[in-house]
């Protein structure tokens, strides 16, 4: 199947065409919105990252940053640094660099203040805008689209219904040789036994139980028990009763499909080898999407039993419920009702055609209802301390 997008330089394909600006901390982040605010086209993506952070935390951070200006959605970059934060500006431009993508930077300290910086900010975003903008609509096979699976403000309706239908949906992404991100590692936990039967390689299997554990240590480590946590209050108030439940309605997403890998939070999806792929994310919906994007993926598909209205600043993300009275209420923020299963009788098969057609749409240009609202919700997961 063929759908259309655009095809950047480093041979991958994109299904929208911003112009992205990035501050390389918190420090440089409302210089970097307001320069963005002043070119049409240009998305920011401030955040309260990029100083004071050590060794894995640190390096996540930079490979978020990066990942994000190497998303094949991204057509052109700017990034805005102040100029003594512990993650240089440079730093990051040189990451995306080899795209091909237009790229510029600008350090607060160096143009002497804010006003300056803007001015001179906005100059070099208009010429790179120019550049993006010239970008021409291409066919490719969908065998290029990475699609990011995700699930929030869940109910029982979630595993009934939305996560089945969005599994089936994968499965028929994979068949024709794309590929999927299944995230959010705590909503694994009680349903790992399972899903640790589909990776066939041993060294990804390890690692994939190794994620799960970990998240688990760390809890404990810090005095708390996830088990005790989780569900969430929201989950509960939905009919939800323990982590375990909440973790095999989760697992639906990934359909069945063999896996072909892990990646780390953030970690780009091997071009070379494509299928399912487990991401080590939290459960917090916003930063598990960012790791997803961040990783390759341009489009998200996001299944809420209470409704949700996230976006993203870069990928379409496609809502569906399986709840048909959260649908009812909130179908401004909702694309696609999964309840249809519960309250007019279709099966999973036929409503997972109904999202599979609709991720075509999507990537053929089609807006979604988070894009059409303007949500741009962008957050980076903290593994570390600040020092």
């Amino acid at each position: 199947m063929r759908i259309k997008g655009y095809a950047r330089e480093d041979g991958s394909f994109g299904i929208r065409n911003h112009i992205l600006v990035i501050p390389a901390s918190v420090c440089a982040s409302e210089t970097a919105s307001r320069i963005a605010a002043r070119v049409d086209g240009a998305v920011a993506i401030p955040h309260q990252h990029g100083c004071c952070q050590v060794g894995a935390d640190l390096v996540q951070t930079i490979r978020t940053l990066i990942g994000f200006g190497r998303n094949p959605n991204v057509g052109g970059v700017l990034v805005v640094g102040l100029g003594c934060e512990g993650i240089q500006a440079n730093v990051i431009s040189d990451g995306i660099r080899d795209t091909g993508k237009p790229i510029g930077t600008v350090i607060i300290q160096d143009e002497g203040g804010t006003p300056n910086t803007i001015e001179k900010g906005v100059r070099l975003l208009q010429e790179i805008a120019g550049e993006v903008k010239k970008a021409k609509i291409s066919e490719f096979d969908i065998s290029e689209l990475i699609l990011g699976l995700e699930c929030g403000g869940s109910d029982p309706t979630s595993g009934i219904t939305a996560n089945p239908v969005i599994g089936a949906a994968s499965d028929i992404l994979i068949g024709q040789g794309g590929s999927c991100i299944l995230s959010e590692t705590t909503e694994v936990i009680g349903a790992e036994h399972l899903l640790e039967k589909r990776f066939h390689d041993e060294n990804a299997r390890a690692r994939f139980l190794e994620m799960v554990d970990d998240v688990e240590k760390k809890a404990i480590a810090m005095g708390s028990d996830l088990r005790g946590t989780q569900p969430t209050p929201g989950n509960i108030a939905g009919g939800l009763t323990t982590i375990e439940e909440k973790s095999l309605g989760c697992m639906f997403k990934a359909g069945d499909s063999d896996f072909e890998g892990v990646l780390e939070y953030g970690e780009l999806l091997p071009p070379s080898k494509k299928g399912l792929y487990f991401m080590d994310t939290p459960g917090e919906d916003i930063d598990s999407i960012t790791g997803m994007i961040a990783g390759g993926a341009q489009i998200i598909v996001f299944s809420t039993g209470r409704g949700t209205p996230t976006g993203s600043p870069i990928a379409p993300v496609i809502k569906l419920t399986g709840n048909p009275e959260t649908y009812s209420r909130m179908k401004v923020n909702i694309d696609l009702n999964a309840g249809s299963v519960i309250s007019e009788g279709k099966t999973i098969r036929e409503v997972s055609k109904e999202l599979f057609d609709m991720i075509v749409e999507v990537s053929n240009g089609k807006l979604v209802k988070a894009e059409e609202l303007g949500h741009r919700e962008f957050g980076i997961y903290r593994i570390g301390a600040t020092f």
